[in-house]
């Protein structure tokens, strides 16, 4: 019988500039399951991400992920690795 592990969690504190670029590496790594962006302990936006999300797939998280990062000055985005 398989077990699941449970998955990893990773913060990470970053300015609104950086948001876009952070979530673009994240993305390039693969094993990413849900990024969750948070300002004061409060989740502003979260996405899942799934197995060949690529290209066009990733053009509206990424452009609400811009919108929020012209509206916040510090956030964390939260990491939800398999």
């Amino acid at each position: 019988m398989q077990t699941q592990d449970a998955p990893k969690v990773a913060s990470f504190t970053v300015t609104g500039s950086q948001v876009i670029d952070t979530i673009k590496n994240l993305i390039h790594e693969g094993n990413v399951r849900r990024i969750s962006i948070k300002q004061d302990g409060r989740t502003i936006a979260e996405f899942p991400l799934t197995l060949g999300v690529v290209g066009a797939a990733l053009a509206p998280p990424l452009a609400a992920v811009g919108a929020i990062a012209a509206l916040v000055a510090d956030c964390t985005i939260e990491v939800e690795r398999e």
